[in-house]
């Protein structure tokens, strides 16, 4: 059976189609795409199909093709665009993909940027907050926006999350007559009605007030908004993430997670990680929203319910962090088991011996190699005529590695 070709035309006014491309599509005997895409081609003497929402009879005449067919795409197909589409429903070895310039390619040749370093999003019919996420968690971002999650959406969510450190471009109706590109910043997209055909491209410039922290361990206990006593010891929470021995790439639940302390300090050491801060308190969590928001937290997700039932709908671990256990330790460690991989660890930060004798009991039934450390820390009183010490109550840390 004849080859699927699927060839992608350049933006608007300027296709620039290959001679390899402009030979498919004369030797077509259908072709299919878009009605502006089709128009480029007065001449065709072959059969032309127009692509609306009726996606899936486009597929059936595919299926059922007796002649050779051209699919025309924007762009590339590829690159959000129908190329997934087609390789969903039918034989990835059927096609052939003839890619062309995409409009984010040409949107960051227009403004002068290198766009090697991008990340590449749409909001085409998806939410809003994932897309966010991932503009916060990266220096540079390009986005196809849709009529609700358009760029005013964007800022606003932006703004809220206190991430307003952005150069932005707004790149419109690109090869048009009306082609428009204004460069703004983030609150100036409040102001702006755009084109529904439009790419958004974002470039940090500052993460905010804590943008010279530099790599350290051990913020200061002051700096977190918290309920009292209700958060890991600076000294404590150092030893705590060296025994998590984390890579940048991990995926670590924290679970209790307080103050979120464990998590916004973690968020540094997993540049391309996954962090899912698990707290039941509503009290504790208003606090780790304010929390994330301050330290500018790329990769850390705030999960709002019980462990162990919340913990389902997350993905596997790599590494997993107990804080608090709401009475559910058992539980919680029964699950923490059979999500992780071997040689995965488990840290959990006791400081009752009754904790410390249940997680110890559970990890010896379980074949865990584990280790214990106990941490007793004491720091003199400021603003006191004597140097005298203040000391905290003894926290155990048990690191368990699965076998």
């Amino acid at each position: 059976m004849n080859k699927i070709y699927v060839v992608g035309a350049g933006v608007a006014g300027q296709e620039g189609f290959s001679r390899h491309a402009l030979d498919l599509i004369e030797a077509a005997d259908l072709l299919i795409g878009g009605e502006r895409q089709l128009n480029l081609f007065p001449e065709f003497k072959g059969e032309k199909l127009v692509i609306d929402s009726n996606l899936p009879e486009m597929v059936e005449r595919l299926r059922t093709r007796r002649g050779r067919p051209v699919v025309l795409a924007s762009g590339d197909p590829l690159f959000f665009g129908i190329g997934r589409y087609l390789l969903r429903n039918l034989p990835e070895e059927e096609f052939e993909f003839v890619p062309n310039v995409s409009s984010i390619q040409y949107a960051f040749a227009k403004i002068r940027q290198p766009w090697d370093d991008a990340v590449f999003l749409s909001t085409h019919g998806r939410p809003l907050a994932p897309a966010v996420d991932r503009i916060v968690a990266n220096d540079k971002a390009a986005l196809l926006t849709d009529e609700i999650n358009n760029p005013a959406a964007i800022a606003r969510e932006l703004i809220d999350r206190g991430r307003e450190g952005y150069a932005v471009w707004l790149c419109e109706n690109l090869g048009c007559a009306d082609e428009r590109i204004v460069e703004t910043d983030v609150r100036g997209l409040l102001d702006i009605d755009a084109a529904p055909l439009n790419v958004l491209i974002l470039v940090k410039q500052f993460e905010g007030e804590i943008k010279d922290r530099g790599s350290w361990l051990g913020i200061p206990d002051d700096e977190f908004a918290t309920v009292k006593k209700l958060i890991t010891k600076e000294e404590v929470r150092v030893v705590t993430l060296a025994k998590l021995r984390l890579r940048q790439d991990m995926t670590l639940w924290d679970i209790g997670a307080g103050s979120g302390s464990i998590s916004i300090e973690a968020d540094h050491l997993l540049p391309n990680g996954r962090i899912f801060a698990v707290e039941r308190n509503p009290e504790c969590r208003d606090f780790i929203k304010q929390n994330l928001q301050k330290f500018h937290t790329r990769n850390v997700n705030l999960v709002e319910g019980d462990a162990p039932g919340c913990l389902d709908d997350l993905p596997d671990p790599d590494r997993v962090f107990i804080g608090g256990s709401g009475g559910h330790l058992w539980d919680i460690l029964t699950i923490a088991d059979r999500r992780l991989p071997a040689d995965g660890r488990i840290v959990l930060n006791a400081i009752t011996l009754d904790t410390l004798t249940a997680a110890n009991e559970f990890f010896a039934n379980a074949g865990y190699e584990v280790e214990v450390t106990t941490i007793n820390v004491a720091r003199t009183r400021p603003l006191t005529a004597y140097k005298m010490f203040e000391a905290y109550n003894p926290v155990y840390i048990l690191a368990a590695v699965k076998q």
